[in-house]
């Protein structure tokens, strides 16, 4: 099996695909107006793209309610952050205390009060963020959490043996570790652990350490609300939590981008170092791995599957509803061998779709319906080894009689079709269209791609009046964004002959 990760550095958006015996196995998108060199990181609040997962931040308590056990944070973001009883427990000191029993929250925090708390879930919708207490610092083969002391290893690690020795080893790495480690800290080691030695692990601490000092000196020194810590930045990110021993290769299609992700292999993954590549054309990366049409279908609720039928994937406020329809599809031996198959493979596609799409939350299957309870539990099997490639917490039902599977799946952001297109009651039916600012990158996608077949000729840019008003309005990040991707001499024009979604990018 290959494994090659793809990093596309464009113009205002970073968008990473992990791609598999080439199909595209997953997704992440990020958007970087705002956060473009010397762009003012602090200014990113978790809408429209910007992901602020991560970040430690000095909050004040605004309200604490005891009836929903919970308090409201400002943590300098449009809205109050949530913070639950569950994820405030650390910061409760009762005598008797049970670490399994979640403590009232007016134990926890008092209306007022200042405290540290980390970003878990972004905004989504009119929700804000998610908050904790227990705040951690990812490295590349551990995790350190400084307010709960001890060693602890990630779920997916679930061989018996291996887990005593990975524990034994960071232990050991504790024990040490001496001054150079926070005092007091607790750690989880990651499944990259898996292969590596006692002096790996103890360098990955003390590069925490490195990273938690600050965080405790601008706490003294700083008034809440105030961001303490930020995440890597997304190619960083991508090094640290995507790539793993099997995968092949690295594609970066930016040298600065391709330079920060050398300099990180260097600090933390040198044996990574090898698997790099700068991509030199011809063309853009993803359209080379045909994967911008499939990119642009995931905002579409219909799936096709090999067999001729299809799933569609509808999202309400309350969940997100799967339907599987067998289409033309008719197996010569029956209609239990028609549903079963067609159940086969939109079980396999389902778990790829959800991961692709960012779906959260409650999501309701509802298959076609099977009579055998050999093909159900096989169709379960399949769903749950498709949902297993998953990095976010998934949880599936049983199927009811009437062939509906519930599935959960944490949610930690907006899904897909939220951040690239929006409810529209005059779309020809469809029910969304795409939002000014993704036809705005997508304009930006374009003019690096004629950059690079025309390069140093002037391009010029002819759009709806919104989407140039878009690009007026973030002017300085575009062109300095496109200037360091070769496209130096663009100028845009609103033309009233194109709808929001239409444009024409041209050389001169």
């Amino acid at each position: 099996m290959t494994k090659d990760i793809l990093i596309n550095a464009g113009a205002g958006e970073i968008r990473v695909a992990v791609v598999e015996d080439g199909r595209l196995q997953d997704l992440m998108l990020e958007r970087t107006i705002g956060l473009e060199e010397g762009g003012p990181r602090r200014k990113s609040n978790g809408r429209t793209g910007h992901s602020i997962i991560g970040n430690i931040m000095l909050g004040r308590v605004q309200r604490v309610l005891p009836g929903m056990q919970a308090a409201f944070v400002d943590v300098g973001l449009e809205r109050a952050g949530f913070l639950g009883a569950r994820e405030a427990r650390c910061l409760a000191d009762l005598p008797g205390f049970e670490e399994d029993r979640t403590p009232k929250i007016g134990d926890c925090v008092h209306e007022g009060e200042e405290i540290l708390v980390q970003v878990v879930k972004d905004p989504i919708g009119e929700k804000g963020a998610r908050l904790s207490a227990n705040v951690t610092i990812p490295g590349r083969l551990a995790v350190l959490v400084p307010n709960t002391p001890g060693v602890a290893l990630s779920r997916r690690i679930e061989d018996e043996a291996e887990r005593e020795r990975m524990l034994a080893l960071g232990e050991a790495m504790v024990a040490e570790g001496g001054d150079k480690l926070v005092p007091g800290a607790g750690y989880i080691l990651r499944t990259a652990a898996s292969d590596a030695s006692l002096a790996d692990l103890k360098e990955d601490a003390e590069r925490l350490a490195e990273a938690w000092r600050p965080v405790l000196a601008r706490r003294q020194s700083v008034r809440a609300p105030a961001t303490l810590y930020h995440d890597l930045d997304p190619v960083e990110r991508t090094m640290r939590d995507t790539v793993r021993n099997e995968t092949s290769k690295i594609v970066l299609d930016d040298l600065t981008a391709y330079e920060a992700a050398l300099a990180y292999c260097r600090r933390a993954m040198p044996e990574a170092a090898s698997k790099v590549e700068l991509f030199k054309g011809p063309g853009s990366l993803f359209d080379a791995f045909e994967l911008e049409d499939e990119i642009a279908r995931l905002i579409d609720p219909k799936v096709p599957l090999p067999s001729g039928g299809w799933i569609t994937i509808e999202g309400t406020e309350a969940l997100t509803a799967v339907d599987v329809n067998s289409g033309s599809f008719t197996a010569s031996t029956g209609l239990e061998e028609t549903s079963y198959r067609v159940n086969l493979e939109a079980a396999e596609e389902i778990g790829r779709q959800v991961r692709l799409r960012g779906v959260g939350g409650l999501i309701v299957v509802d298959f076609i319906h099977l009579s055998d309870p050999a093909n159900i539990e096989k169709v379960l099997d399949t769903l749950a080894e498709s949902l297993s490639k998953d990095h976010t917490p998934t949880q599936i039902s049983p199927m009811s009689e009437f062939g509906l599977v519930e599935i959960t799946r944490k949610r930690v952001r907006d899904p897909l079709v939220k951040l690239m297109s929006e409810c529209c009651r005059t779309c020809s039916g469809h029910g969304r269209k795409r939002t000014r600012d993704s036809v705005a990158l997508e304009v930006l996608r374009s003019v690096e791609r004629a950059a690079t077949l025309a390069p140093g000729k002037s391009i010029q840019v002819r759009a709806s009046a919104e989407v140039v008003r878009w690009l007026e309005e973030h002017d300085g990040e575009v062109r300095s964004a496109l200037a360091r991707r070769g496209a130096a001499r663009v100028s845009f024009e609103a033309n009233d002959a194109f709808a929001r979604e239409g444009f024409d990018v041209a050389t001169g």
